[in-house]
């Protein structure tokens, strides 16, 4: 668990992943983009296809933070030998952290063949990157996510995200199921989709004990630590 009382803003950035995913996403935005995630010494930059992964790994070479893309973004549906086929070509193009968004359709239905056939091709696609996968809370019952956690930890995938960003975020509730439910395992916590004020919401869900938050908003959610120690959301710094 994220222990926020020894966090300074420079130690709090690998907790978050930033990330540009409009759909009129320019150049000049990843760019802009990467350099943000480079200054708030952030985990990861996300661009939502392996299209823009030549200039993020252009903007973050030199640096820790690490290449990174979505995998069927932002709906999931596509065959498992495509989402495969997506994940190897951004591996193969730089990204070290790739993030599948699970088929809500299939695994509404139960048709949890599709679902382990994703994630084991989607593992073995990825080879040593880093794997997470989005579930997309906004669609499911507390049933449905604990499901897809369990699939998730028996696939060896490293990370269970809540949600991609593009449609209702997370509830506390939904995201302690996922919590509860894969306690015990290797598998930890992204929260992205952050409710506003998305700050507060932020930082609620790493006392929580999510690993990572994953934002557009890195920049306000890092600047505004002072202010939560500051009004007691948090712990005072202890170093």
């Amino acid at each position: 668990m994220v222990d926020l009382a020894k966090l300074d803003k420079w130690a709090l950035g690998k907790c978050i992943d930033h990330s540009v995913l409009p759909k009129n996403t320019t150049e000049d935005d990843i760019r802009k983009g990467c350099r943000e995630a480079v200054k708030y010494n952030c985990a990861a930059f996300y661009s939502a296809s392996p299209f823009w992964t030549p200039v993020v790994i252009e903007e973050l070479k030199g640096t820790d933070v690490l290449p990174a893309t979505g995998i069927d973004f932002p709906f999931g549906v596509s065959p498992s030998k495509v989402k495969a086929l997506e994940t190897e070509i951004a591996v193969s193009l730089g990204c070290k952290s790739v993030d599948l968004v699970i088929n809500v359709g299939a695994l509404k239905d139960k048709r949890y063949d599709v679902i382990k056939q994703d994630l084991k091709d989607f593992k073995t696609a990825a080879g040593s990157a880093l794997t997470k996968v989005i579930l997309e809370t906004a669609f499911l019952n507390d049933e449905e996510i604990a499901a897809a956690c369990k699939m998730v930890a028996e696939a060896g995938c490293d990370y269970a995200k809540t949600a991609t960003g593009q449609f209702e975020g997370p509830t506390m509730e939904q995201f302690l199921v996922m919590k509860k439910t894969l306690a015990g395992t290797k598998v930890k916590l992204k929260v992205a989709g952050v409710k506003f004020p998305r700050p507060q919401n932020a930082y609620a869900f790493l006392m929580a004990g999510a690993d990572l938050i994953g934002t557009r908003a890195a920049v306000p959610i890092i600047e505004a630590l002072d202010q939560m120690r500051e009004i007691g959301l948090i712990p005072k710094y202890t170093g």
